[in-house]
């Protein structure tokens, strides 16, 4: 009996310092790899709309009409991106763990995910009524700021860097808000040269 109360006290106390434990387990080489993900999809997606022949402002970047098939495009772009990204970053973290002798999945990096999720799912379902509505100037302010929400809900975890990382998000998802025909720009900044400044931050000063 007494065994068990012992076993059961260490469980918790593991648990507990790992709840506690600050982890590192992002690769900063995901990050930056995320961040020229964006930029090609961006740079593609900015291709596609100078072909359709649809004019534009002199230095607006979304049109104020878009077609659906453009639309269709553009967001197929988006996801490739997006799955591109996710997957990068899962099999680099996977790597970069597996080297610490962690397990991928305990308990703190499924409370990250966690709160990150809410935030995530809600910016997700926000930006498809507005591309369901056909207000795609408002997409790229939404999707930075939820991004930026969901980053400072699970920096808990791990380094501030992250946290500030969504702040920078958020300002750039607000001032996106205020010129909306500009959201590719702000995209460029935001999921494509922060995240390259926050992958080199993260490789260089802390996994080398």
């Amino acid at each position: 009996m007494k065994e068990k109360d012992l076993q059961s006290e260490l469980s918790d106390l593991r648990s507990l310092m790992d709840r506690s434990t600050k982890f590192i387990s992002l690769s900063g080489l995901s990050a930056m790899m995320a961040g020229i993900y964006a930029l090609a999809g961006i740079a593609l997606a900015w291709f596609l709309i100078i072909q359709s022949d649809i004019e534009l402002d002199q230095y607006s970047s979304v049109p104020a009409e878009i077609t659906d098939k453009l639309a269709i495009q553009i967001y197929i772009i988006a996801v490739v991106v997006l799955v591109a990204s996710v997957l990068t970053a899962v099999w680099l973290t996977s790597k970069k763990v597996a080297k610490r002798g962690e397990k991928v999945w305990n308990a703190a990096r499924m409370e990250v995910l966690g709160k990150m999720l809410t935030p995530l799912i809600a910016g997700g379902l926000l930006m498809n009524v507005f591309i369901f509505k056909g207000d795609y100037q408002y997409v790229a302010s939404v999707s930075l700021v939820f991004y930026g929400l969901a980053l400072v809900a699970g920096s808990y975890y791990t380094l501030s860097l992250i946290k500030y990382l969504g702040y920078f998000q958020i300002v750039l998802g607000l001032i996106a808000a205020i010129f909306p025909y500009y959201g590719l720009f702000f995209w460029i900044g935001g999921f494509g040269i922060l995240h390259i400044i926050y992958g080199s931050i993260l490789h260089f000063k802390y996994e080398r």
